[in-house]
C-alpha cells in the first residue's frame, strides 16, 4: 500500500502523523511512503530522518493526496484538505465529527473511508490512540492554566502551591479518566489543592485507593460540581463520551457564580466543550474572557509540546496503521472488532451513532458499510 503523510496545517499544529520509526516499519512491511517535505519539522524529525527510513520525500501536500492509498494524519482534515479526499481513500487520524457538521459532511461527499483515532477501543473498553493524548493534554491542564491564573493573562493572580502562610490553589477537575487523573497528579505536584468529580463510584473508589493522599474525590452530582465550582480558582474539563459531544457542566449563567479571575481549561473542546462558553482557541491566542471568567480552550494542546506527543501517537497508532497497510482497511476492521469502531465514515454514509446523534444524521451499521 502507498502510506502519505501530508504537513498538519491547522493552526499551529506542530505534530505529524507518521514518525521515521513508524516509516521504517511500514517499509520493511513492504510499503511505501511517502512524506511531504517538512512533515516532521515541528516535531524534530528531518527529512533526512525520513529518507533514512526509507520514506520517499514529495514536495506537495497535492502529490501525497494524489498518489496515497492511505493518509496518515493528526488532525481532523481541514477544509483545503478534504477537498483533495477521493472515493475510495483511506483516512486514519482523529476527526471529532459530533461539533463538526462541515466536516462530516465534506468527508461523506469525498467517497472516502475514514477511521477515526479517538474511537478505536481496545478489550478493556478503554481507547488506545486517544489515550496518549490525553495523558499528554491532562499532564498539560494545570500547566496552562497556572499561565492562565496569573494576574497579567487575566487571571485570579493566585499561585498554584501558594507559600508558607498563604494557601495554594483550589483546583476541581471534572472527570476522572485519563485526562481527569493526569491532571489531577500533576496539579497536586504542584501543590494545588485538588478535588476530582466522577459519575462513577467505582472510579471513584479506584482513585481515592490510589490517590487518596495526593487529591480528593467527590461526586460529580450538578449541585456537587457547582458548589466545589465557586471556591475554585481553577477548573479543568476533562469529561468525554466516546465520539459524541461532550455535556455541558457549567452554564454561562453559572459563571457569575465562580471567582473572577478564575480559570476553565476545557480540555473536552476537540468534542465541543464541556462549558457553555467555551469556543476552540489555538496556542496563538489561547485565553479568552466571559464574565470576568479566563477560558484556555486550545483544541489541539498536545502539538505545544509536539515532539513528546508525536512520538507518543506514534507508537499508539502505528500497530493499526501497519494493519490496515497489511490487509486492506475491510479485512483489518472485520478481524479486529475494536479497529472496526473507529469506522466513521464510508463511500458517503456515517457508521458510527454517536456522531449520528449528536449531528441528527442517518447512520449505518459499520458491518454493513464493510460488506456494502
Amino acid at each position: 500500500m502507498i502510506i502519505g503523510c501530508p504537513t498538519e496545517i491547522k493552526p499551529q499544529e506542530f505534530r505529524v502523523g507518521v514518525t521515521p520509526n513508524a516509516a521504517y516499519e511500514a517499509v520493511n512491511h513492504g510499503h511505501s511512503v511517502l512524506i511531504q517535505a517538512g512533515a516532521g519539522n515541528g516535531a524534530g524529525f528531518e527529512d533526512a530522518d525520513y529518507v533514512a527510513a526509507g520514506a520517499q520525500i514529495i514536495e506537495t501536500a497535492k502529490e501525497v493526496f494524489a498518489k496515497a492509498e492511505m493518509i496518515v494524519k493528526v488532525k481532523e482534515p481541514q477544509a483545503g484538505e478534504r477537498k483533495m479526499l477521493r472515493e475510495g481513500q483511506l483516512l486514519f487520524t482523529y476527526l471529532h465529527l459530533a461539533p463538526d457538521p462541515e466536516q462530516t459532511h465534506d468527508l461523506l461527499a469525498s467517497g472516502a473511508t475514514c477511521i477515526a483515532y479517538e474511537t478505536v477501543t481496545d478489550e478493556r473498553g478503554g481507547l488506545p490512540l486517544l489515550a496518549p493524548m490525553s495523558e499528554v493534554a491532562g499532564r498539560l491542564a494545570p500547566q496552562v492554566g497556572a499561565w492562565t491564573l496569573q494576574k497579567a493573562n487575566g487571571g485570579r493572580g493566585v499561585l498554584m502551591g501558594g507559600v508558607p502562610g498563604v494557601g495554594p490553589a483550589r483546583v476541581v477537575v471534572i472527570g476522572g479518566g485519563v485526562v481527569g487523573t493526569h491532571a489531577a497528579k500533576i496539579a497536586a505536584g504542584m501543590g494545588a489543592d485538588v478535588t476530582v468529580l466522577d459519575r462513577s463510584l467505582p472510579r471513584l473508589r479506584y482513585l481515592d485507593d490510589v490517590y487518596g493522599g495526593t487529591f480528593k474525590t467527590s461526586f460529580a452530582s450538578a449541585g456537587n460540581t457547582i458548589e466545589l465550582a465557586q471556591a475554585a480558582d481553577m477548573i479543568i474539563g476533562a469529561v468525554l463520551i466516546p465520539g459524541a459531544a461532550a455535556p455541558k457542566l457549567i452554564s454561562r449563567k453559572q459563571l457569575s457564580l465562580l471567582k473572577p479571575g478564575a480559570a476553565l481549561v476545557d480540555v473536552a473542546i476537540d468534542q465541543g466543550g464541556c462549558f457553555e462558553t467555551s469556543k476552540a482557541t489555538t496556542h496563538e491566542a489561547p485565553v479568552y474572557e466571559v464574565d470576568g471568567i479566563m477560558h484556555y480552550c486550545v483544541a489541539n494542546m498536545p502539538g505545544a509540546v509536539a515532539r513528546t506527543s508525536t512520538i507518543a501517537l506514534g507508537n499508539a497508532t502505528m500497530p493499526y496503521m501497519l494493519a490496515l497497510a497489511d490487509k486492506g482497511w475491510r479485512q483489518a476492521c472485520s478481524d479486529d472488532p475494536h479497529l472496526m469502531n473507529g469506522l466513521n465514515v464510508h463511500a458517503g454514509k456515517l457508521t458510527y451513532y454517536a456522531v449520528g446523534k449528536a449531528l441528527g444524521m442517518d447512520v449505518t451499521s459499520p458491518n454493513l458499510a464493510i460488506k456494502s
